[in-house]
């Protein structure tokens, strides 16, 4: 079989461009070794983070710094050995961490940001899918009133990009989500984000219209990807098929496809968890609650209260060790009345992230005809809509609706 184009990755960013591209007249095969929705799109928060102001930055301050190298804080954790190879990233990363860079981060980010939720509602809208959001935002608790002053210094920032914010006292929390214990001081409702109550769900269902306009939905192995005198082939379960163009939106496995066509790009992963729980008696939550300090999110999801851990820095391939939901669920306990865990082992997925917290999005420098997805960070569910639209627009030759130059992948000499 022969395509248009082939889209590797069936996460929520490479389903949106897949979908995205359908719908302008491509023929599009969908390619992955599982199923659209099942990795790192299935398990996270579930945020369309439309209010994303400064990037997660790696902490300034030695007293910060001290809290994850001694690892009291329970956002973070690392493995010793995964530390020597990670070291030049890492040192990358908190260069960009600067103040002045995470403010020109954020103001690269926000045109593509600020579009996030109506591209998701967008798609969302033809696959059928708006039963499973939610426009309640997502509230921030704080327990002391160092961090709640600090989280209000971001204020300004938001009223410069239009977003809706609220400082809450406690008992104007409380009268939010009534189910939330008093272990805080106090609260922020970010007002302009959507919630929905099943991420790889929302992704099966972009998929599902990516189907039902003629795409193809193909499971096969990224790696075999090759560049040919007439575009790229690759094989799947169907047999191998050959595309004119093609996408890697791969994620956190991008480099297994890029680096043997000669790519150096400093991706690393973040690694994340997390556990559904039922909750006790009738308790219940209308929208995500962040709890800064512990470094977990709780959040209503179609299988329990889910439970998302922080960052965790380690080889992408390295067992598990979810140590961050032994430490946060007994925070989170004092916040919501959990009850049973409603899985009997954590789920995790790594986050991919470049040191200077911006995906890469556009054409590759070495291939004419192949082009890039991919690096997204915390905000790859957020971004996949939007990214998708931008990505089509880029590679069928429209007008792009948001300047894509500070996703280049240029920017790392590649």
């Amino acid at each position: 079989m022969r395509y248009d184009v082939v889209v590797l990755g069936a996460g929520i960013v490479g389903t949106s461009i897949a979908a995205h591209l359908q719908e302008r007249g491509r023929s599009v095969a969908l390619v992955d070794r599982r199923g659209p929705g099942e990795e790192t799109s299935y398990g996270n928060s579930g945020v369309v983070e439309r209010s994303a102001l400064l990037p997660v930055a790696f902490p300034r301050s030695l007293s910060a710094l001290a809290d994850v190298v001694l690892k009291r804080y329970p956002g973070a954790n690392y493995h010793w050995t995964a530390l020597p190879a990670l070291a030049p990233w890492l040192l990358a990363y908190w260069r960009n961490s600067a103040p002045d860079r995470l403010l020109a981060t954020a103001r690269m980010m926000q045109p593509l940001l600020s579009a996030t939720v109506a591209e998701h509602r967008a798609l969302a809208s033809k696959a059928g899918a708006d039963a499973l959001f939610r426009d309640t935002g997502w509230l921030k608790v704080y327990r002391s009133e160092k961090a709640f002053e600090a989280e209000k210094r971001e204020f300004p920032l938001a009223a410069e990009f239009g977003y809706r914010v609220k400082a809450l006292t406690r008992d104007e929390a409380l009268a939010l989500e009534p189910n939330l214990r008093t272990d805080f001081t106090a609260g922020v409702h970010w007002q302009d984000p959507h919630s929905v109550s099943d991420p790889g769900g929302i992704t099966k269902a972009y998929a599902g219209h990516f189907e039902a306009i003629g795409g193809q939905v193909l499971i096969g192995d990224a790696r075999s990807l090759r560049p040919g005198a007439s575009g790229w082939s690759i094989t799947t379960q169907n047999g191998p098929i050959e595309a004119r163009q093609a996408v890697v939106a791969l994620g956190p496995w991008s480099m297994d496809v890029l680096a043997p066509l000669g790519y150096r790009f400093p991706l690393a992963v973040k690694r994340g968890y997390h556990m559904h729980y039922r909750a006790e008696g009738n308790a219940g939550l209308s929208r995500p609650v962040l709890d800064e300090q512990g470094g977990f999110v709780i959040t209503p999801m179609a299988g329990g209260i889910r439970l998302t851990t922080g960052a965790e820095f380690a080889r992408r391939d390295a067992p598990r060790t979810p140590v961050q939901v032994e430490r946060t669920e007994r925070l989170a306990r004092k916040l919501f009345p959990l009850g049973e865990r409603a899985e009997a082992e954590p789920w995790m997925g790594s986050r991919p992230i470049f040191p200077d917290s911006r995906p890469v999005i556009g054409k590759a420098p070495r291939h004419d005809s192949l082009w890039l997805a991919f690096g997204h960070q915390h905000l790859g569910f957020t971004l996949g809509p939007a990214t998708g639209r931008l990505l089509a627009e880029m590679i069928t030759g429209e007008k792009p609706f948001v300047d894509p130059s500070a996703y280049r992948a240029e920017r790392f000499g590649a």
